[in-house]
C-alpha cells in the first residue's frame, strides 16, 4: 500500500473556509485601500492651516473636503473593523466565558441584530442616496457647495460592505459554535 503524501492527507478546505477566506481578503484590501484617504485628508487640513494662520487666506473648501474624507475613512473602515474586532465590546462577562458560549452569544447578536439592522440601513440609504443622484445634491454648509450625492452613495456602500463581513463573521462563529473553537483570533484595538 503507497502512503499518501502529507499534502494528500490534509482536509481540503471547507466551503465556508473558502467563503471566509475571500471575504476576509476583500475586507483586508478594502480597509487597507481607503486607509490611504487620510493622506489627502492630512494634506488639506495641513494647506487650510498654512493658508489661514500664514497667508491669512482660508480656504472655502477644506471644511467640506475635511468632514467628507473623514466620513468616507470612517465609513469604509467599518466593515474593515469589524473584521479586526475593532468594535466595542462589553468585557464584565465576557473575559469569562467559554469560547461555544461567546460564539452563542455572537450568534444571537448577528441573527436578531446585527442583519436586520444592516438590511434596513442599506434599504433607507440606498433611497437617500437615489433621491441625491436625481436632484445632484449640493452642500449648504459653505459657499464652496460641492456636490453631496458621492458622500450620500457612500452609506449604502457601507452597508453592503457590512453586510459582506458580516456573513464571514456570522460563519466564524458558526464554526465556534459547532467546534468550541475559535475560527482566528481577533487582533482588536486598544483605544
Amino acid at each position: 500500500m503507497r502512503k499518501k503524501s502529507p499534502k494528500a492527507r490534509r482536509e481540503k478546505p471547507q466551503p465556508f473556509e473558502n467563503t471566509i477566506h475571500w471575504i476576509d481578503t476583500f475586507t483586508d484590501w478594502i480597509g487597507r485601500t481607503v486607509a490611504w484617504l487620510i493622506v489627502p485628508l492630512t494634506l488639506g487640513l495641513t494647506w487650510e492651516v498654512i493658508s489661514r494662520y500664514g497667508f491669512d487666506a482660508p480656504t472655502i473648501w477644506a471644511y467640506d473636503m475635511s468632514y467628507m474624507l473623514y466620513a468616507a475613512l470612517f465609513m469604509l473602515g467599518c466593515a474593515y473593523a469589524l473584521h479586526k474586532g475593532g468594535h466595542i465590546r462589553t468585557d464584565i462577562f465576557w473575559e469569562k466565558w467559554s469560547v461555544r458560549r461567546k460564539s452563542t452569544v455572537d450568534l444571537i447578536a448577528y441573527v436578531v441584530f446585527f442583519f436586520p439592522a444592516i438590511i434596513m440601513l442599506l434599504a433607507s440609504s440606498v433611497d437617500e442616496a437615489y433621491y441625491a443622484w436625481s436632484i445632484a445634491e449640493q452642500s449648504e454648509q459653505t459657499a464652496w457647495r460641492p456636490a453631496l450625492w458621492p458622500l450620500k452613495s457612500l452609506v449604502p456602500l457601507t452597508m453592503f460592505l457590512l453586510l459582506v463581513q458580516g456573513i464571514s463573521e456570522l460563519l466564524k462563529v458558526l464554526h465556534a459554535v459547532r467546534t468550541g473553537k475559535l475560527f482566528e483570533k481577533k487582533e482588536g484595538f486598544e483605544v
